[in-house]
Order: structure tokens, then C-alpha cells, then sequence
């Protein structure tokens, strides 16, 4: 009896440890701060704010109902046996401090990272540098020959665009380093309390409900509109919002996709405001336990249509292994049915720039 009262002592004790070393964890300042005081009050005004939580347009569960945690346990330990590129990765580095830009030119960096010229005016998209996408350095590692550019090789930024603040698109190393070379930070709601936490003036942060845009200058606009997805840098999900976003720029319109499962929104939004000369869609690290906050490849092509894109640059890839599916699966599925349905696919390798109406890379890069 003794022995056994020992022994649920010592574990107690380690669970007490194990509790205290998550909390001190916690307050690290990777993981941001949740939105207090007059950010709070604008979100609980916000009619997509519900129940203490940001919420989808339309009924999405983050894991299906019949998942099962042993199965996707099981699938986590037997991954494709591509899921990790075998080589380095191709790549094109780019001097993006004199990257023509006469007409809107868009650099790729893989996953979700990637920076439009323009006239003089250089925005930066969800930009992670760090080589992780985690707050752990033991997971979400890149790819090798992934990592060919880094905050030094970035200009003065006027607009950082940030869709939500999920570790792979909002990165803490990369937003430190970059402070001092951007000029006003673009997000959506909450998603400012981590920016101030990592030391962004407040005025340099503008944070957008869903339909609420900025005009930026006279030929520049920038429109929030909805994603289907979810937030959330630790345990806590939906204190701030996920969002896309319509870029008018210079004459031409592009859509920027951020994370986003398919439903009924694309549709409304190319209704409302497309054409668009090039849509920015996620393509990856899905899975058939999630199927409501992204997109198979198929749905990608699908949703491209819906918004009546004349282009689509396939991101969410080659970069970090984020699910079980082979590297270059996403690419290959998309292509498949983009051939089937007349769809037109730009695919640069990283670093590879490309020119709207002008110059679309459609080099098959990744068959290795």
C-alpha cells in the first residue's frame, strides 16, 4: 500500500511539473497574445464573432466526425513514402531589390510565402523565413533547397499581408527581423495583438473584418473576404479571424487566397468581385480527416472557376510536410484536373518570378 501510495505521489508530482513547464511554455513569445481591451471589443462587435469564437460562414468541423485519433495516429507514422523530397529542391534566386516591375511580378518562396512588385510598390504575403512552421523546432522542418531566401534578401516592404495566424503563414522569427523593413502591417481581426506582443507599433497595424477594406492609394485597394478555416497558436482556437483577401492593384485584380477549405464563398466572391487576372489558392497538406479547412487539388480547380480566376498559382507546397500525402502530390492532382477542365496553372519553381500578361512559368520541376 505504501509502494503504491509512493507511486502515485511521484506521479502526481510529474504531472504538477509537466503542467507548470507547459505553462511557462506557453508564455513564450512565439505564441503571441489573445486580443484585451479595445481590439476585444471590436472583434465581440464583429457579426462573424459568436460564442466567445470566430465562426465560418457555413458549418465546418476541423476534423470529420468519424475521425478516428488511432487511425490518424497510424496514418502520421506510415506517410507516402515521397512525402519528404528526396533532393534539394530547384530554385531561382531572384534579386528582388531590382525585380522589374512595370507590370505586377510575383516571387514565389514555396508554401504560402510570397512577394508582389508593383510600380514601385512591394507587398509580402505570409512570410516565413525561419525554416520552421512550428514553435518546436523537432516538426514542421523545410525542405532542403527550400530555404534559398531569408529577411535579408527582402526590400523595404510598403504592405505585409497576413491571412491568419497559424504558424506556417504567421511566423515570429521572420515578423521580429522584418519589423524595420515594413511600412504598415495588413491582417484580419485579433491578429494584431500578436504583432503588438512581437513589438509592431499599433499604428502600423490595420486589421480587417470580412468585407471591410482600405483604399491604399488611388490605385491600390485591399478587401478582406472570407476563408473557410480556423486559427489558433496554442490551445485556444478562434480568437482571431482567418481570412482571404481582394487585391486591386495598378489596374489588375488578384485574389490571395490564405487557407481555405472549399464551400459556397468562392462562388460569391467571384460574383462579386471577380474576374481575376491571378488566383493565389493553397494547394496542399490536406487530408481526408480534414476536409473542410482545405482543399483537395481537385476542389482547387473547382474553386478557381468558381471565382472566375484566368490563372492560378498553386501555393500551400513544397516547402514544409505538413500531412501524409508525397511532396508533389498537390501539383500533379491539380494539373490532372486542370487539363481536364481548361484550366490555366502557373507553376514557378521558388524564386522564379512571374509577370501578369506577360511571363507564367509551366516548367514541370518536380518529377524526381
Amino acid at each position: 500500500m505504501k509502494r503504491i501510495r509512493k507511486t502515485m505521489f511521484i506521479t502526481l508530482l510529474i504531472l504538477i511539473g509537466l503542467a507548470g513547464a507547459t505553462l511557462i511554455f506557453m508564455q513564450q513569445a512565439v505564441f503571441g497574445s489573445n486580443p484585451t481591451t479595445t481590439r476585444l471589443q471590436r472583434i465581440e462587435h464583429s457579426p462573424n464573432y459568436r460564442d466567445g469564437v470566430f465562426q465560418n460562414l457555413e458549418k465546418t468541423a476541423v476534423m470529420r466526425e468519424e475521425a478516428s485519433y488511432m487511425t490518424m495516429m497510424n496514418d502520421f507514422f506510415h506517410k507516402d513514402k515521397n512525402n519528404i523530397p528526396p533532393l534539394p529542391l530547384p530554385s531561382v534566386k531572384t534579386d528582388l531589390k531590382a525585380l522589374p516591375d512595370d507590370k505586377p511580378t510575383i516571387v514565389w518562396f514555396g508554401h504560402s510565402s510570397y512577394l508582389i512588385k508593383s510600380k514601385g510598390v512591394t507587398l509580402l504575403i505570409d512570410p516565413v523565413f525561419s525554416g520552421n512552421a512550428s514553435p518546436v523546432s523537432f516538426f514542421g522542418g523545410s525542405f532542403a533547397g527550400s530555404d534559398v531566401y531569408d529577411v535579408d534578401d527582402m526590400p523595404n516592404i510598403d504592405m505585409l499581408i497576413l491571412s491568419h495566424d497559424h504558424y506556417d503563414h504567421l511566423d515570429y522569427k521572420t515578423i521580429t527581423k522584418l519589423i524595420p523593413k515594413v511600412k504598415k502591417f495588413y491582417t484580419a481581426l485579433g491578429v494584431g495583438a500578436h504583432l503588438e506582443r512581437w513589438g509592431v507599433p499599433a499604428n502600423q497595424i490595420v486589421e480587417f473584418d470580412w468585407s471591410e477594406g482600405q483604399a491604399v492609394s488611388s490605385d491600390i485597394h485591399l478587401t478582406a473576404v472570407p476563408a473557410r478555416h480556423f486559427s489558433g497558436r496554442s490551445f485556444a482556437r478562434g480568437k482571431t479571424l482567418w481570412t482571404a483577401y481582394v487585391l486591386k492593384l495598378h489596374g489588375y485584380n488578384l485574389f490571395l487566397g490564405g487557407d481555405s477549405g472549399y464551400g459556397n464563398h468562392f462562388q460569391e466572391i467571384g460574383d462579386k468581385y471577380g474576374p481575376f487576372d491571378l488566383a493565389i489558392l493553397e494547394c496542399g497538406q490536406y487530408g481526408r480527416d480534414w476536409p473542410n479547412i482545405h482543399m483537395f487539388p481537385e476542389e482547387v480547380a473547382v474553386a478557381a472557376q468558381d471565382l472566375r480566376a484566368r490563372t492560378v498559382l498553386p501555393v500551400h507546397w513544397a516547402k514544409f510536410s505538413l500531412a501524409m500525402h508525397a511532396w508533389n502530390e498537390p501539383i500533379q492532382r491539380l494539373l490532372k484536373k486542370a487539363n481536364e477542365v481548361g484550366l490555366d496553372v502557373a507553376t514557378p519553381k521558388i524564386g522564379e518570378p512571374i509577370v501578369l500578361n506577360s511571363t507564367y512559368p509551366r516548367t514541370v520541376w518536380w518529377n524526381f
